[in-house]
């Protein structure tokens, strides 16, 4: 009986269990980021059911909406520290080149004619397919010249381009002060904006490259143009405005229009300077190195960026004479048949003593060093043939046999340096330097350190591989 009892009472137990309605609580979380959530609504579910409470206020959550349109996912922890500083730099800059836009297309406008009842349509039409073809004619030459260089000094020919920019709109907005050479004026703009064009977009799609710290540069270009758009909006609006505001005033659009210039280059200047690139071209390599061969410490990206120059050497090298441009003294990619019988002689003894597994040669010549490169040398062959040649450069002032203190140099120290490299954040794949456009081949007749009767058989390439 007792037994029967206490099963009847588990029984009933169960089933006030069964019977109890259970209940479901779901946490909504709203964010880009897994360290950047905010929670939007507690859900509580249950068989019969179900009650949303929301959090925050329905104003926070379209900002939030609407800011997604502007900022990229994951933001700040998806991008590069600088990103922030550069964005806010380039934005003023953009923002400052649109007002201008008004006040120059306003110039060009009148120049040609606009309002005037003499003015003719044909005439007017065939002034701007002459500025347009003159743009576009030049936009190609700059790229067969200039095109593969772009990616070694991103920063430079970011302010270069802007400079350009800023020499085109002024051509538009002098145009209309000299009627007999108003053809010849507008067009000189138009090639002055095509570089622009090319060296804007190539190095901005570098930087992109740069911003993207998970793969994430499809979305980073995308919120970019996105901003730009707002920023081009307000500069018409701004620029309009002051266009009607300046109108019959020369003196108030000139003073106006410099005054944007000189915004929109210190902008620029300022935004280049935010930036911590870090990939290797041949300056930044060389003040590496010049501070590995003192202290034997690697610096930061940050460090270096306060130190590179932003401006062409020619215009910098004024103002830091003490300074030691070592990279200006090496040579990359020379053509070996333009040396002398005395280099190839010269060349043949350092191949067999030095660089007989090496994919290059290096070769002083007049001051400088020359690197020739083997037609296959892959691009890690490439940065350690320029760091060879940087120690060996600054050897020149120090040692007679600056071939054998820098191969042993380079045996001790350039695993370590690579090492030191990599680990404070520097990409060490490749060197970012002109396309080496000759390469060569070479074969030695014997494997003896004779050099009398040694003999070095080369043929050269030529190739756009880097």
């Amino acid at each position: 009986m007792l037994s029967q009892r206490i099963q009847l009472e588990t029984t009933a137990e169960e089933e006030e269990e069964e019977e109890e309605p259970m209940e479901l609580v779901v946490e909504e979380w709203s964010g880009s980021s897994s360290t950047k959530l905010t929670r939007t609504a507690i859900i509580t579910a249950s068989p019969s059911s179900i009650a949303i409470r929301r959090s925050g206020s329905r104003f926070n959550q379209i900002s939030r909406r609407f800011l997604q349109a502007f900022i990229e996912a994951g933001y700040p922890s998806s991008v590069t520290p600088d990103y922030a500083p550069f964005q806010m730099w380039d934005l003023m800059q953009g923002l400052s080149t649109y007002i201008r836009t008004m006040l120059s297309t306003q110039a060009l406008l009148s120049a040609i004619g606009v309002g005037e009842k003499s003015a003719t349509v044909i005439g007017a039409t065939f002034q701007w397919f002459l500025r347009d073809l003159t743009g576009m004619l030049g936009g190609i030459l700059f790229t067969f010249y200039q095109g593969s260089n772009l990616d070694s000094n991103a920063k430079m020919w970011r302010l270069i381009a802007d400079f350009m920019n800023d020499l085109g709109m002024l051509m538009d907005l002098v145009s209309p002060l000299f009627p007999s050479a108003f053809v010849f004026i507008v067009c000189l703009g138009s090639l002055s904006r095509s570089f622009t064009g090319v060296a804007s977009g190539a190095t901005r799609a570098a930087l992109t490259q740069h911003f993207a710290l998970q793969n994430n540069a499809a979305d980073i270009s995308a919120k970019e143009g996105s901003q730009e758009t707002v920023a081009t909006m307000i500069g018409m609006a701004l620029g309009m405005l002051l266009a009607h505001v300046t109108m019959g005033y020369p003196l108030a659009i000139w003073l106006s229009f410099l005054s944007l210039t000189m915004l929109h280059m210190y902008a620029n200047y300022k935004a280049v300077r935010c930036l911590s690139l870090t990939t290797l071209n041949c300056e930044r390599s060389s003040i590496l190195l010049l501070h590995f061969l003192k202290t034997g410490q690697v610096l930061s990206p940050e460090q270096v960026s306060v130190m590179e120059h932003v401006l062409p050497l020619w215009i910098t090298s004024w103002s830091s004479k003490n300074t030691k441009f070592l990279h200006t003294r090496v040579r990359l990619g020379v053509r070996v048949s333009s040396l002398s019988h005395q280099e190839m002689v010269s060349l043949m003894e350092s191949s067999g003593s030095h660089y007989k597994k090496a994919k290059y040669l290096l070769l002083e010549r007049k001051g400088t060093v020359s690197i020739v490169m083997h037609k296959d040398s892959i691009a890690t062959d490439v940065l350690q043939a320029f760091l060879h040649a940087l120690v060996m450069a600054n050897l020149f002032d120090e040692h007679q046999s600056a071939h054998s203190e820098s191969h042993s140099w380079m045996d001790k120290h350039y695993q370590n340096l690579v090492v030191k490299l990599q680990s404070s954040g520097w990409k060490t794949e490749r060197l970012l330097s002109p396309s080496i456009i000759w390469r060569a081949n070479w074969v030695l007749s014997s494997d003896k350190i004779d050099y009398r009767r040694q003999a070095l058989s080369f043929t050269y390439t030529r190739t756009c591989i880097v």
